[in-house]
């Protein structure tokens, strides 16, 4: 695309990904600190094409590191507005993706990036050529954007120094939808910038619900659809309204038929089990269905722990993303936690049994005051029977759901008690949501004659053991 940089510049390269043994260094990421940030300034304000670097550039990294990384871009023109800022932040994303050797995941303050050996060995050494062909492609392909400058940062003492001022813009961005709703629109909007990772992902932007990578919301959506029509943001006619309490829509439920190739043609937009919008990769959070508690648990990308169903952030995002309807697993973004619609159609804030403590705190102040305390954290809950344990002991709004264990006649037969019910229930006997299929290890067993079952991708947790002898 251009000569003039030491690597080759195009959308095939979009999805590449670069591997820990192929990797030269590795850029921010959930061990060390990063964010990206659009500015909208005065055309006298934006020396066009310049590039500043704080801090160490690629040529000084050591091979195998690790380095923090912030990327602020002041743009302008005569077009050029605050409603903008995300839309053209989201594209850095998109961008830097098209550079080989180059690998962008997430977004604003969670981004994480790697540079290839091989691509450093071809002459990429300096930040310098990434940010102008960034810069290039702004220009080409967002042509109400006049003049780009871009400010590079590597030094962590420089990041901590900015990055709480870019959480401060990300924040007055999210709580414009605040008094807007679903109901008050006859338009929402649809993203396709995760179609490379996620060719079948339908990413619908409702003032409800936020994008799932948490950079988009409605306003931002119909910004984008105005000034680039052919853009990866497109309006979505809502249509009518097909179920209200799940956010179910005719219009929703074409535009998923279209942008999925026919794959999916339902989604409700609020829901957790039934029909539930697809994820891509760039969410921020995954939910998680615990079958054991009837509940729901929620699980970030800081979390390097494991959630009480054993597994970590990583795993579940593997299972969840790709642009699949997985029942029992669902990306979002952390500002759909603030939604009056938030997965209303399962029981909302009612059905959350869990979160990592740093997530929790992070949106407390939109949790029901009369659930706050009754939801888990790592340091209430480890696993599932300490997770019921704390259920019980908070009187948490799930308990309805659960059945009180009926005293059983005696049996006449042989039996062998393996293990006792814990404190007067049993394990809680739901009705599994349609299609679920939980994801552990499969499991199997069989004997000889009668019937061999094998479980495939299922955790399965037992009160009790009654063994029988048969004649």
């Amino acid at each position: 695309m251009a000569d003039e940089f030491p690597f080759e510049i195009s959308p095939m390269f979009e999805g590449e990904r670069i591997r820990k043994d192929g990797m030269y260094a590795e850029l921010a990421g959930p061990k060390s600190k990063g964010f990206e940030l659009v500015r909208a300034a005065e055309m006298d304000e934006v020396e066009d094409g310049k590039f500043t670097l704080i801090g160490p550039d690629i040529s000084d990294m050591e091979e195998g590191s690790r380095y923090p990384l912030a990327m602020i871009y002041k743009i302008a023109g005569e077009l050029v507005e605050a409603d903008l800022e995300s839309i053209v932040e989201r594209r850095n994303h998109e961008f830097q993706n098209y550079i080989q050797g180059f690998m962008h995941l997430n977004q604003r303050d969670d981004v994480w990036m790697r540079v290839s050996k091989e691509a450093v060995e071809k002459g990429l050494t300096s930040f310098e050529s990434v940010a102008k062909a960034i810069m290039m492609l702004f220009k080409n392909e967002l042509p109400f954007i006049e003049s780009v400058e871009a400010i590079y940062i590597t030094d962590m003492d420089e990041i901590e120094k900015e990055v709480d001022n870019a959480r401060a813009v990300y924040k007055a961005r999210d709580d414009r939808t605040r008094d807007l709703h679903d109901e008050d629109v006859d338009t929402f909007y649809g993203c396709t910038l995760c179609a490379s990772f996620a060719p079948t992902n339908v990413c619908v932007v409702t003032p409800d619900r936020i994008s799932l990578c948490g950079a988009i919301n409605w306003f931002d959506g119909r910004a984008a659809a105005k000034v680039d029509p052919e853009g990866p943001q497109f309006a979505i006619p809502k249509g009518d309204v097909i179920d209200d309490e799940s956010g179910e829509y005719t219009g929703v439920n074409e535009a998923a038929k279209r942008l999925s190739s026919g794959e999916y043609d339902r989604i409700k937009l609020h829901s957790f089990f039934e029909y539930p919008h697809t994820s891509c990769g760039c969410f921020e959070v995954v939910g998680f269905y615990i079958p054991e508690v009837d509940g729901i648990g929620w699980i970030d990308r800081d979390f390097a722990g494991t959630a009480p169903n054993g597994l970590q952030f990583s795993t579940m995002a593997g299972q969840t993303g790709g642009g699949k309807q997985v029942v029992g697993f669902l990306g979002v973004g952390v500002n759909y936690f603030r939604s009056p619609k938030f997965i209303q159609s399962d029981g909302g804030w009612d059905r959350v049994v869990w979160m990592p403590k740093m997530l929790k705190d992070k949106v407390a102040n939109d949790i029901p005051e009369d659930i706050r305390d009754k939801i888990a954290t790592e340091e209430d809950a480890t696993d599932v029977d300490s997770l019921r344990t704390f259920l019980k002991n908070k009187d948490h709004p799930i308990l309805e759901r659960w059945v009180e264990e009926e005293e059983e006649a005696p049996e006449e037969e042989e039996e062998t008690e393996a293990a006792a019910p814990q404190g007067g229930f049993a394990a809680p006997q739901m009705q599994m949501p349609a299609n679920f299929t939980p994801t552990m290890p499969m499991m199997g067993g069989g004997g000889s004659g009668g019937v061999k079952v094998i479980l495939k991708n299922a955790k399965v947790s037992i009160d009790k053991i009654i063994i029988k002898k048969q004649d």
